[in-house]
């Protein structure tokens, strides 16, 4: 816990505090589960779905360029399964920066909570 933290904690009532407990950050297995649910769980799902696809290919293809006697047929399918595998490191990337971006936005909230908590002390 940083400096400020330690400041916003003293500034906060029992009550707030309470209510800011309710909504800190869920664990790594939730955050990647929600990913696919939301108004964009669809597109989480068709790139996870087509990372598998993608996976099973390079493997296929990596099984091909092995066993393969001709070596311009090896190189072929060496090169198909580089980019197979390309694919499914990208789409993971995609899901985590996805989940990165949820995270900001979790916090951005948790800040809009906290602003709207203070804006109701100074109306009282």
């Amino acid at each position: 816990m940083s400096k400020t933290d330690e400041l916003i904690e003293r500034a906060l009532s029992a009550e707030d505090r309470e209510l800011l407990a309710r909504h800190t950050e869920p664990g790594y297995f939730s955050q990647a589960f929600g990913l696919f649910r939301g108004s964009l769980g669809w597109v989480v799902w068709l790139a996870y779905l087509t990372s598998i696809a993608a996976f099973a290919g390079f493997i296929w293809a990596l099984w091909q360029a092995w066993t393969t006697p001709e070596t311009l047929l090896a190189v072929r399918w060496g090169v198909v399964a580089i980019v197979l595998f390309q694919y499914t490191a990208m789409v993971k990337s995609f899901l985590g920066t996805h989940m990165e971006a949820n995270r900001t936005l979790r916090e951005l909230k948790r800040i809009e909570l906290q602003v709207a908590m203070l804006r109701e002390k100074d109306n009282m």
